[in-house]
Parts: structure tokens; sequence; C-alpha cells
């Protein structure tokens, strides 16, 4: 499967703003758009012209699918779908988004970051319903219950990360700490979801 393997934290640079691809990295002096917030590449700190309509829509576009791990084609995937849904589009793919396992699993701290997230749950350590799931595209639905195997529980990555989770929980979400369990309640409204993004680009993008 096609997956990208060269530096992230070159992905926030582009977009000139934390995709908080990196878990704890990002929130320490070491993060690299501290120190060079601007474009990677040889020309990446000179005065670049004005952008225009459709570059500013790419770029929102790239940003989305950055911050959720994503390469185009599933994520234009993920777009048909949502275009398929009643109701607004773009608030439609948040949500879709919201719901995929990898995203739940580094919502409920159990990872640092979605890319760990999706390593946790390819290395067999997630357990769906009393089912193992080593799919990090899983689509969540309202009820559904999230563990870690009991085999897991030591990790230490799983433990690290829940210590440096910020106390804010978010309303979709319920977490047990001490059984290393958490509950999907519900797909989440957009106006719920901390996502510094404007997704109504993208629909007009994919619009043209």
């Amino acid at each position: 499967m096609a997956r990208y393997t060269d530096s992230v934290c070159t992905l926030c640079r582009r977009e000139r703003q934390k995709l908080f691809l990196k878990g704890q990295k990002c929130f320490t002096e070491k993060c690299p758009i501290e120190v060079r917030n601007y474009p990677p590449g040889q020309h990446g700190n000179t005065r670049r012209a004005k952008v225009s309509e459709y570059g500013i829509q790419l770029r929102e576009k790239q940003k989305i699918k950055r911050i959720y791990g994503l390469l185009e084609t599933q994520f234009r995937n993920y777009f048909e779908k949502a275009s398929r849904q009643k109701g607004i589009t773009g608030d439609n793919l948040v949500k879709i988004l919201e719901c995929r396992l990898d995203n739940v699993v580094y919502r409920l701290g159990f990872a640092s970051s979605r890319k760990q997230a999706r390593q946790l749950i390819r290395h067999r350590h997630i357990i769906v319903n009393s089912h193992l799931v080593d799919i990090p595209s899983f689509i969540l639905g309202a009820g559904d219950i999230i563990k870690i195997k009991d085999k897991s529980k030591k990790l230490d990555v799983i433990h690290s990360s829940l210590k440096k989770m910020k106390d804010s929980t978010y309303s979709w979400l319920t977490i047990d700490k001490a059984s290393l369990s958490g509950t999907f309640m519900q797909v989440p409204e957009r106006a719920d979801v901390p996502l510094n993004a404007n997704e109504q680009l993208v629909v007009e993008l994919y619009s043209k």
C-alpha cells in the first residue's frame, strides 16, 4: 500500500503552520516550524508572487489531507462519499475523517500522533467491540468501544502518550484510562471538531 515516507516536518513548513504530525515534538523548541516558518526548498524563504484562488483552495485541501495522513485517491473517495450524503458536503467530509479508527485512537490519547495510531492499529494492538481490527481506515459508528488489547496494555508508547495528553476531552468520546478503553459516543458535529481548516475551499476545488 502506498504511503508517505519523507519527513513530515516539511509538510508543516509547506503549509506554514503546525499540523501536529510528530506528536510531542510539535510542542517543543525542536519543531522545525519554530525556526524556519517558510516553505522548504531552495526558494522557500524568498518573496513569492500572489497566490491565485486555485492555489489557496489547493493548499487548504493539502492541509486537511496531510493532517489526517491520507493520500490523494483515498481523500478524493471520502469527498465523493461526503457529496452523496445529505447536508453540507464540507461538514460531511470532516465528520467522515473524524470517524476513522486511527483518528479516534489519537483523539483518545492512546497515541501521540495519527501516524503512531496507525502503527498501533497495524501491529494489532487495538480491539473494537471485542474484535481485533488492524485497518486504520475502519469507520466507527455510535456506541463502538475501542480498547487496547490485554497483552499490549504495558506498552510504554501508550502510557507515555496518555500522560502527556491534555486534560481537554471531546464531547463525542469517553475514555477510561484505568482500563485503557474508550467509547465513540456519536459522530461529532463540525463545530465541535478542533480543525483549523476551511473545508468549503476543498468543495470548491473539487467542484470545478
